[in-house]
């Protein structure tokens, strides 16, 4: 196994966290690449912990949709499909349209400050790092207090649940740094609606949202696909 990343150890994680981010964020950065098998044993050599955390750690990614379990095979990094995305993405449409309306109705002065908050924080980030998964760690910030303020505990289990699966494609869409301004704008244009309680308004510019996301990321799955 050649990729060069190693574990970060935090004090404040379980070992079985600090291995599994250790992980994902390889993947997600390409350091682990699509079909690339992980073994068990050549892995926790490498990071140098036992093969119960790494076990752990694929088993939570395999939920992510970042890791293939193949019989007879074992782990293998997953690839990107066009299917695997526009399943995610049919889904998420249809709970944050849901999420947006009800925001409308709902949201508090506090959450809307929340709101203002994180979309200047995302911009920040977004110009001045260049580390995709701090700003996809801002995006999902930002959406998170949507999801709160809608004050349904269903809602919000079923798009927590969603965004594991969703990380990767956010990911891969903030690498485009040519869509960073579309997000921004989305972002603002989004906030614009909520305050004037605009739910249709709202539930469309959210849609054009996740549909312009998935514009982006099916371009990189053609383009690494040669297509």
């Amino acid at each position: 196994m050649e990729s060069n990343f190693t574990v970060n150890m935090n004090e404040y994680l379980p070992l079985r966290d600090v291995v599994f981010n250790t992980l994902r964020q390889a993947i997600l950065r390409g350091e682990l690449k699509p079909g690339e098998r992980l073994m068990e044993v050549q892995l926790a050599n490498k990071l140098g912990v036992s093969r119960t955390p790494i076990r752990e750690a694929i088993r939570k990614l395999e939920l992510e949709g970042l890791v293939l379990m193949i019989p007879r095979k074992g782990a293998e990094v997953a690839d990107i499909t066009e299917k695997s995305l526009t399943d995610v993405l049919e889904v998420r449409k249809a709970l944050e349209e849901l999420a947006v309306q009800l925001c409308c109705d709902k949201i508090t002065k506090e959450e809307l400050k929340e709101l203002h908050e994180a979309a200047d924080e995302f911009q920040r980030i977004l110009k001045t790092s260049s580390d995709v998964t701090e700003i996809a760690e801002a995006d999902v910030r930002f959406h998170d207090i949507i999801y709160m303020s809608t004050g349904n505990q269903k809602l919000i289990q079923l798009l927590n649940n969603l965004r594991e699966q969703m990380y990767r494609y956010r990911v891969e869409c903030i690498k485009r740094k040519e869509a960073h301004p579309r997000l921004m704008a989305e972002h603002a244009e989004i906030i614009r609606r909520i305050e004037e309680h605009e739910k249709e308004k709202a539930a469309e510019i959210v849609s054009r949202h996740i549909d312009n996301q998935a514009e982006v990321v099916t371009d990189v799955i053609r383009t690494k696909h040669g297509e």
